[in-house]
């Protein structure tokens, strides 16, 4: 019985797991990789030191399933809107540049005068993702830029490495192509339009592939170094949300997937390429499986409030491994919309529409309220939010959701899953594997192999889910009322992030 091994290289990460063909994982690893932020709003990431990364944890999960010999192929997922580089020698010209680095923030105001063609074809509003990031390069940095050969993802580039490909065949897969910002993402192709728009050469760009192509095989250094038998095929994977998004079985159109960790996620698939043209903030991306298509937004930081409010809000709690429990509880017990008050929940900055100045912001804040209603209006806001995100992505022809898949760390609140089934009127169902991501890495390494055939049938064998958490009709009717409140508070917000940023 043949197994496949999945990796993927996260931003706090690199995580591995070896899954057989009734989708049981039998091996897991997972390491830590540091980001690197040199000045104020800069974050950075060692190419070579994710990759030698990815080597231990495949090696790791590979040992501890006992099945190293079996293994039929492997896939790697990476992050999606941060981009590396490689020079003539398939070497890193650059540094990785993190998705959460903010440097290229006069790009992206560049390339927003064309904001409609660019949301138009590739799918994703400019913000801090490939496109503005290599103009920052060649702009900003023009002796380094000369030296880069080409601009890919870091799974591409790990996967490529590992089957010793040269520069000329990098490649990237099209789950990543919205975020380049100079894609026909519908077509699967580069834009040409996009390309002369902003002066980019085609020629710093890798050649297009399918998720589920095999691009190589194992070179001997490579397989030594994961364990695994030279000659292993490598698939060309995908982003890391698309593969969680595979993992989660969202598949086809009506089913949402909510990743509940640092970042809050919610990808919803629909039934074409739907760009959001009159909001601009979600995305509209390919799936792993042919002809399948998701739009998604996501809030930097949504997950991350949940562990700076019990460290510096509810302070009492420090230390104590239960303090999410009992937040959930004094949070249960608060009515329904917090009696007044609402959480703008972009701590981090606002990733579509960017605002980079926005911040979390309590509007409603009275006497009579208390850590309590404080951390529910906290949970409320993140499910407003995904509400206003299923609005948009119904107006731009995406078809009606009709459940959501949850993982993640949040995904364990029950209180949480219940405030976003409320807030949104669906059934929110936890997925029982977690591990969505390498799950789904695993799946599209059989795929490529042709050991599965049918990715929708599998992904449902493969994937257990918990129990559902249907709304109540009550307490849904009394959010449908507030949607509105929330909606011209996040509208009213910018200008005055906008002069608090003029003053400090």
């Amino acid at each position: 019985m043949v197994v496949f091994v999945g990796c993927d290289l996260g931003t706090m990460g690199s995580k591995a797991a070896v899954v057989d063909e009734e989708g049981r994982l039998l091996g897991e690893a997972f390491e830590e990789v540091p980001l690197e932020r040199p000045r104020a709003g800069w974050v950075e990431q060692d190419p070579l030191r994710i990759e030698a990364s990815a080597h231990r944890v495949v090696h790791e999960a590979v040992a501890a399933s006992g099945r190293a010999d079996d293994v039929a192929a492997i896939a790697f997922s990476g992050q999606m809107s941060g981009i590396g580089t490689a020079d003539a020698g398939f070497r890193p010209a650059t540094h990785y540049d993190s998705w959460l680095d903010t440097r290229c923030e006069p790009y992206i105001q560049r390339m927003s005068e064309h904001a409609d063609r660019v949301v138009a074809l590739a799918g994703c509003p400019p913000t801090y993702c490939h496109g503005p990031k290599l103009l920052w390069w060649r702009e900003e940095r023009p002796d380094v830029y000369r030296r880069i050969r080409r601009f890919l993802p870091i799974g591409s580039f790990v996967a490529a490495r590992a089957c010793g490909l040269s520069v000329d065949d990098a490649f990237v897969d099209h789950t990543y192509l919205h975020f380049s910002n100079l894609a026909d993402t519908a077509a699967g192709t580069w834009s040409d339009e996009l390309l002369e728009l902003f002066g980019v050469d085609p020629e710093v760009l890798p050649r297009i592939v399918e998720p589920t192509a095999v691009v190589g095989e194992l070179t001997p250094d490579a397989a030594a170094a994961t364990g695994l038998a030279p000659g292993t095929p490598v698939a060309a994977g995908a982003g890391d949300t698309a593969a969680a998004a595979l993992g989660a079985g969202v598949v086809g159109p009506g089913r949402a997937f909510d990743l509940a960790g640092t970042a809050s996620v919610l990808a919803i698939g629909v039934d074409g390429f739907h760009p959001d043209h009159a909001a601009h903030t979600m995305m509209a991306t390919r799936g792993v499986v042919p002809g399948t298509f998701v739009n998604l937004a996501f809030i930097n930081g949504g997950g991350l409030a949940l562990r700076w409010f019990r460290d510096e809000i509810a302070t009492h709690l420090a230390g104590d491994p239960e303090a999410y429990r009992k937040l959930d509880e004094a949070a249960a017990d608060v009515a329904v919309g917090a009696e007044g008050l609402l959480w703008f929940p972009h701590l981090q900055g606002r990733v579509l529409p960017p605002a980079p100045h926005a911040r979390g912001s309590w509007v409603g804040l009275t006497s009579r309220h208390s850590t309590a209603h404080l951390y529910r209006a906290l949970l409320e806001g993140i499910a407003f939010e995904y509400a206003e995100w299923v609005r948009l992505a119904d107006q731009a022809g995406g078809q009606r959701v009709t459940e959501a898949r949850a993982l993640g760390g949040g995904a364990a609140s029950v209180l949480w899953n219940q405030i976003k089934a409320d807030v949104l009127g669906i059934d929110w169902i936890p997925t029982l594997v977690q591990e969505c991501g390498v799950l789904g890495d695993a799946l599209i390494a059989a795929i490529a192999t042709g050991h599965v055939t049918d990715a929708q049938a599998t992904i449902e064998r493969w994937q257990a889910t918990g129990d559902a958490v249907g709304p109540d009709p009550h307490r849904h009717a009394r959010y449908v009322a507030l949607q509105p409140a929330y909606r011209v508070m996040a509208e009213s917000l910018g200008p005055v992030f906008d002069r608090l940023a003029e003053t400090t």
